[in-house]
């Protein structure tokens, strides 16, 4: 009977230059990067140093899906491999138009609209903007973050 041998996958090889080695040494230390970036650069040093893959995670206490996807993302692409991909998230629920729609209402005084007030609330604002038809729905707290993004309050000036 035959054996087949199934090939071994090796880790990707890393090779630093003096000066890409002083910049990950000076990240890996730093107290102010963000952890996952020093995280990384730690993974990306002991791959450059030799160790395997598993030796790696062991020594950072990490998963050995995490070591291969930060090696090999160095291998590729450098430095800028080790950067979080940007994300889709959701798409925002209202246009910029509608924003500014919202926030030049908030700007007017409720009188020169024809409403009987003397200061907007954040509810009287989201009414307003749907009796307008700027938006079919927004709520009071929606209202008060598309201001506070501008740093508007209408309700604390008189």
């Amino acid at each position: 009977m035959e054996s087949f041998r199934v090939p071994i996958p090796r880790a990707r090889q890393i090779v630093l230059t003096a000066s890409e080695r002083r910049r990950l040494k000076k990240l890996a230390h730093s107290r102010t990067a963000p952890y996952q970036q020093v995280v990384r650069v730690r993974i990306v040093l002991d791959a450059a140093h030799g160790y395997s893959n598993a030796r790696v995670a062991l020594r950072q206490r990490l998963h050995l899906d995490t070591v291969r996807l930060w090696r090999g993302r160095y291998a590729d692409q450098g430095i800028d491999g080790l950067k979080d991909r940007p994300r889709t998230g959701r798409p925002p629920r209202f246009t910029p138009i509608q924003r500014a729609e919202v926030t030049a209402l908030a700007c007017q005084l409720p009188a020169e609209t024809g409403v009987p007030l003397s200061r907007w609330s954040s509810t009287d604002l989201a009414s307003e903007a749907i009796g307008r038809g700027i938006t079919d729905t927004i709520s009071a707290s929606t209202i008060r973050r598309i201001l506070a993004a501008d740093v508007l309050k209408p309700w604390q000036y008189a």
